[in-house]
């Protein structure tokens, strides 16, 4: 059980850290694009001037979501060395801390972004957990 919990902590952390550290890669790699559209929403959230999200952006915020998701499934997998329980929880922690960021922003992105990006958590970290057996 307690290889399960640190599978599960480890699966969160490092699927935060991807997250804003790719998000930090992609501002610095690409200021003029992904940056410029980042500091916008930014600006946005914090001072609620209008704000009109770039698809572009939002898909391949889905993209990374993906990937990311099946790495930390995989991860948390490795650490607990059990794959059922620890997919699961890992996925609904990280749909409960989805859906209240997604909340928290909900007036600036389009809906079929909210809804794809936490429909795909659980099911990504699942598989990101089934890879590990492949391996």
């Amino acid at each position: 059980m307690v290889r399960i919990i640190l599978g599960v902590v480890v699966g969160f952390i490092a699927w935060s850290i991807l997250w804003l550290g790719s998000d930090q890669v992609l501002r610095s790699v690409s200021p003029g694009w992904y940056g410029a559209h980042a500091a916008r929403f930014d600006t946005a959230e914090f001072n609620d001037p209008p704000f009109v999200a770039n698809n572009s952006i939002l898909i391949l915020d889905l993209v990374r979501s993906v990937i990311i998701s099946l790495m930390s499934g995989f991860l948390a997998v490795f650490v607990a060395n059990e794959a059922k329980k620890t997919t699961l929880v890992l996925g609904v922690l990280l749909l409960a801390f989805g859906l209240y960021v997604q909340l928290s922003v909900w007036k600036y992105i389009p809906i079929w972004y909210h809804f794809l990006f936490l429909f795909l958590l659980i099911p990504m970290t699942i598989i990101g957990g089934k890879l590990k057996k492949i391996v």
